[in-house]
């Protein structure tokens, strides 16, 4: 797993990338505020429902929580699971709002 800045993604998000960005927060805090992509809660990472990403393996993948750490062993799941470039968002939606909210 490789981390990867608020200020990356967004410059890369600004350029117009299409990002893989992955949500595992729960549904009500992506209701409140998310930058896009898929929400897949850890819980569903950690019970391996993963149906939702699996064209990805091969892509990169950034996944995001409120905090990092969520997102940290939802990505270090991914990885074990075969998904070959994926990255966490540090800080999370929390360093996202201290940033450009």
């Amino acid at each position: 797993m490789t981390n990867i800045t608020p200020e990356e993604v967004k410059q890369r998000l600004d350029a117009g990338e299409t990002l893989n960005l992955v949500d595992v927060r729960q549904p009500e805090e992506n209701e409140e505020f998310n930058i896009g992509g898929i929400l897949l809660p850890l819980g569903e990472i950690q019970s391996m429902q993963t149906e939702e990403i699996e064209n990805l393996r091969e892509n990169e993948v950034i996944c995001y929580c409120r905090s990092g750490n969520r997102s940290g062993i939802a990505a270090t799941i991914l990885e074990q699971m075969g998904f070959v470039n994926v990255k966490n968002l540090v800080g999370g939606m929390l360093a996202w709002n201290q940033k450009f909210g």
